[in-house]
């Protein structure tokens, strides 16, 4: 059997490319031998991509399904803010973690720090319990896979599509995943919305550098 998540042809057709890609991509996350490897790898990717970023509130998520997870490195990040700058509290790094509007779909960021009090929200999915709302400028996104000119294949909910088009001034915007999820027969649908950036365990995988 053909296990290329770029050649769905051998699938029935009433799924549609882009089932088969995100199935068949899943699958392949959940059963990574090679998981720590790689894991460690897009750490050290993540950290060296935020050395000379400005920003001081970032949003992130809780990993499922195999994701990558980046709150280590994002704890790092926030650990490093303090140590380089112990004496002014307004440039305290915060961390964000997604909450789900069951109005409108739409995502809003609460404040996560190691430890805090969590709870499941309604797709069983941890997240911070009381904590305050954060407007993060850069937000970290999971990608089940990715494509040309920074397009993203997620788990088809729309949520972080809607959230990018409400959100003014509209964040910096990375996606996060392994180098095997590209899809160099991804095209965007009309409301797709762009990354900013790609990260991938092999390196920074959009924007490329000519």
């Amino acid at each position: 059997m053909d296990n290329n998540p770029s050649s769905p042809a051998k699938d029935p057709a009433s799924q549609g490319p882009k089932a088969v890609w995100r199935k068949q991509l899943i699958d392949k996350r959940q059963n990574l031998a090679d998981r720590a490897w790689r894991n460690d790898l897009l750490q050290r990717v993540m950290r060296v991509w935020l050395i000379h970023r400005p920003d001081t509130v970032i949003g992130a998520y809780w990993p499922i399904k195999g994701e990558f997870d980046p709150l280590p490195a994002l704890f790092r990040w926030q650990e490093a803010g303090l140590e380089e700058d112990a004496q002014s509290a307004a440039r305290h790094r915060r961390i964000g973690l997604p909450v789900v509007n069951k109005v409108d779909k739409t995502l809003t960021f609460y404040s996560w720090y190691p430890g805090c009090p969590m709870e499941e929200d309604a797709f069983g999915i941890p997240k911070p319990k009381d904590t305050e709302i954060i407007e993060p400028t850069l937000i970290f996104v999971p990608c089940v896979g990715f494509g040309p000119g920074g397009y993203r294949l997620g788990y088809g909910g729309g949520f972080y599509d809607r959230t990018l088009a409400s959100m003014r001034p509209k964040p910096f915007t990375v996606g996060l995943g392994y180098d095997f999820a590209y899809l160099p027969d991804l095209e965007p649908e009309t409301h797709d919305v762009p990354l900013d950036a790609i990260l991938a365990d092999t390196g920074v995988m959009w924007p490329l550098k000519g």
